[in-house]
């Protein structure tokens, strides 16, 4: 009797071991991931509680921290008006043990009153088994950088904005017109097309910033402005 009941406690001990190391594929978050984004629009936090740790950490593409408690209060319908989904893509992943960490692309579609609006982020997340229950210990989101759409410039005022520009003794930019379009050249670099976006604001393609043009009291342009992440490098123009 006292064997069989030694077998019988080893058994259930495997068993609990054995649930205790569940393992998880990469198809499985990928399913989880997608029913958690399926939930955004309804505004269902239902997901959101099953498979976020009480004590995550998210950090998403506005720069927030969250809790799970404000994770949560974010979770609401979409107002009436917008819809959209957001689709899981080009999924990778590292299961070890008892961590998994899933990486993927989020590609984002929003109608807001008829209008379309398409964006596209990267997420990062920390999964980890915790008695028995693999759940998001750890969340970051990046947005891809989209240009912005090309406006319109006067080049009657290009003149005006062409010449050299200094940042230092030794670091300079050339800015010049051809055929209607402006370009910059900066000291080592490669000459490259300067696009308008409104008035007398510029940008680059594939190049996160932008480049303003600002004028004195008389309306000579005096230096370029060089604007990243609303902080202003201020290059001086020498003629």
């Amino acid at each position: 009797m006292k064997r069989i009941f030694s077998i019988l406690v080893f058994c259930l001990a495997a068993m609990s071991l054995a649930r205790a190391a569940s393992p998880i594929t990469q198809e499985e978050l990928v399913r989880r991931t997608q029913e958690l984004f399926d939930s955004v629009v309804p505004g269902d936090k239902a997901p959101w509680k099953k498979y976020y740790a009480d004590d995550c950490l998210f950090h998403d593409e506005k720069g927030r921290s969250l809790d799970k408690a404000k994770l949560l209060a974010d979770i609401e319908p979409l107002p009436t008006g917008y819809s959209g989904s957001i689709k899981v893509k080009n999924a990778e992943s590292r299961i070890t043990g008892e961590t998994a960490v899933l990486s993927y692309d989020c590609n984002e579609t929003e109608t807001i009153f008829g209008q379309e609006l398409h964006a596209r982020y990267h997420q990062t997340d920390t999964w980890m088994l915790r008695k028995g229950d693999w759940q998001i210990v750890a969340s970051q989101t990046m947005r891809y950088y989209e240009d912005p759409a090309v406006g319109k410039a006067d080049p009657a005022k290009f003149p005006g904005f062409t010449g050299t520009y200094a940042l230092g003794p030794e670091r300079k930019a050339n800015i010049s017109a051809e055929n209607g379009q402006l370009f910059m050249e900066r000291t080592g670099g490669k000459k490259v097309q300067l696009f308008p976006e409104s008035g007398d604001i510029f940008f680059r393609k594939e190049v996160e910033g932008r480049i303003l043009f600002r004028a004195d009291d008389q309306g000579k342009i005096e230096s370029l402005i060089d604007r990243r992440n609303n902080e202003d490098v201020v290059w001086r123009k020498e003629n």
